[in-house]
């Protein structure tokens, strides 16, 4: 049962009503007890009674004087409540003040991040260009002939080479992006070709996971507008970890659909272990990985889904993430298709 509201009357605006009449001297602590039980009595025969009614009908107080006791508590009460209202205002401001300045903290902090990040991955660079040209011509047979087992032990290092090369690029694009400075282009290029070198590129990673990669889609879909370097470097982010996460048997689809006049809907979708549906969002946050533990048997900076939201919102689109645990996850967003190009890719 829903607990009744009590009645709003005078007295609660003017509190202890009583007791200021008796410091002002207009009544006796006398005349305020025979005053409060003749309330009471009214009150308990059902009535609405008030002390000031009851001062007046047992002629303890003149209604002058009794005006003007309620008129100094009205007074007193919007003086208070004006002085609250003053340092509540008071306390916002400086509340205020504080979160504006963690925020300048934090963005400052962020910056120093995305400047330690981008010196660093510049600096490795510059060494691990050395390393791959050497790995290279050891392997060519350029300084020497080398054992079948010194041959393999140098692939071997030349693979662990590369994924560290693609990584270093990964934090140079995300210091990039985190600047502001990723630059964007916006021309016609042909998505389905972008689609096909991508599954061709993610394949043999695909087969030694006993993985399936296929393109699905019409040969007349139409060109789209947009970066087709940075679109291609996130459909191959997509590919990729859609392969790691999916078991031997399983499959990775990249489909291309026209959707209305004007869109081309680009989507990954695996037969992999899928996402908690309380933890989508956080495979968008950089630097992290669902399973953060040290035997996590999938490995990654934790930056390339946060990197192609970012492109793909740069296009002025958005990446949408569905997934159910144990069957699988998709990832799509739309591209504007190009008018004048799909009409000329139609007539020939």
């Amino acid at each position: 049962m829903a607990k009744q509201k009590p009645q709003l009357i005078p007295e609660m605006l003017v509190p202890k009503l009583g007791e200021g009449l008796v410091r002002g001297g207009h009544i006796s602590e006398v005349d305020l007890q025979k005053a409060l039980a003749y309330q009471q009595e009214q009150v308990a025969q059902g009535k609405t009674y008030l002390l000031g009614q009851a001062l007046l009908d047992l002629n303890l107080l003149d209604r002058p004087t009794l005006d003007e006791a309620v008129t100094e508590q009205i007074i007193q009460l919007r003086s208070a409540l004006q002085a609250a209202n003053r340092t509540l205002e008071q306390r916002v401001q400086e509340r205020t003040s504080e979160l504006q300045g963690a925020l300048e903290r934090l963005s400052e902090l962020s910056q120093m991040k995305a400047n330690f990040v981008a010196n660093i991955s510049h600096e490795l660079r510059t060494p691990l260009t050395h390393i791959k040209g050497y790995l290279e011509l050891m392997i060519t047979d350029s300084l020497g002939p080398l054992t079948e087992e010194q041959r393999h032990a140098l692939q071997v290092s030349q693979r662990a080479s590369n994924r560290l090369e693609n990584m270093i690029e990964d934090l140079i694009m995300f210091s990039l992006a985190s600047r502001g400075e990723m630059s964007m282009k916006q021309e016609p290029f042909d998505i389905q070709r972008i689609a096909n070198l991508a599954a061709k590129t993610a394949t043999q990673k695909a087969e030694e996971r006993g993985v399936q990669v296929h393109v699905v889609g019409d040969e007349n879909t139409p060109p789209v507008q947009g970066d087709p370097e940075k679109i291609s470097w996130a459909l191959n982010q997509l590919l990729d970890n859609a392969v790691k996460f999916t078991p031997s048997g399983g499959s990775v689809i990249i489909s291309l659909k026209e959707e209305g006049a004007n869109l081309v809907m680009i989507s990954v979708t695996d037969t992999g272990i899928g996402i908690p549906a309380h933890r989508l969002k956080e495979i968008f946050e950089p630097f992290h990985q669902l399973d953060g533990s040290s035997t996590r048997k999938v490995g990654g900076t934790g930056l390339g889904l946060s990197l192609v939201r970012q492109i793909v919102e740069a296009h002025g689109s958005l990446l949408d993430v569905s997934s159910v645990e144990g069957r699988g996850t998709t990832f799509k967003f739309p591209l504007l298709a190009v008018e004048e190009e799909k009409k000329k890719k139609q007539r020939t």
